[in-house]
């Protein structure tokens, strides 16, 4: 879209690792749109430097583009702990986090975050929900459990292309996924929260 890269010319850059990773998992991985780009990755970034979160929590690596976005942000001390369901993905990610700038910011791990993160005994002050679109409601719960007060959720892909304004078809659970957790925050009076139509659509919830 025009205004897209008008933005992106309006910024600042990426840097040259994140768009050699860009580059690549557009080139070598399925669905290279699911990485979040320059645009939304400065974004990320940003809100990492205003929050000024010690753990970050991410569910849905991918190829890192967004962990890395993240960590880059942080501060000295901080931390970024990214999980990804899908195994598959580790000989790709792995490498291209540990071989980054910011590899002693980010710990990685594989498999399904509602059993990881109950184990990992941490308080988040904020986190990136960007997994199985299915399962946001329940990502949600469990993230609130280990938030701390005045922390951040942001849930990425709330606009879902649109998708959103129209009758789901009787199969598609990713929709219906989105459409439900949308519902849901929007009635949760534990949280403030607001949604920009950044990309794909992005919810940025605080913890009172």
């Amino acid at each position: 879209m025009e205004i897209e890269e008008y933005i992106a010319q309006h910024i600042d850059e990426e840097g040259e690792y994140l768009h050699r990773l860009y580059r690549a998992t557009q080139t070598q991985l399925l669905y290279g749109r699911m990485a979040s780009g320059h645009v939304q990755g400065r974004l990320l970034k940003m809100f990492v430097e205003m929050i000024r979160p010690q753990n970050i929590l991410e569910i849905g690596t991918y190829s890192s583009y967004s962990a890395l976005c993240m960590a880059e942000g942080l501060q000295d001390g901080g931390m970024v702990h990214t999980i990804e369901i899908f195994d598959e993905l580790e000989d790709f990610t792995r490498p291209w986090i540990e071989n980054s700038p910011w590899a002693d910011r980010v710990k990685f791990y594989i498999g399904d975050a509602m059993e990881i993160v109950p184990k990992l005994g941490i308080k988040f002050d904020m986190a990136f929900i960007d997994g199985n679109k299915r399962e946001y409601v329940n990502y949600y719960e469990m993230v609130m459990q280990h938030m701390n007060p005045g922390g951040f959720i942001l849930a990425d892909n709330t606009l879902w292309d649109g998708h959103v304004l129209e009758p789901p078809a009787e199969h598609d659970e990713q929709t219906k996924g989105i459409m439900a957790f949308n519902d849901f925050v929007a009635k949760d009076t534990r949280v403030e929260k607001v949604i920009v139509s950044v990309r794909d659509g992005i919810s940025i919830l605080r913890k009172m």
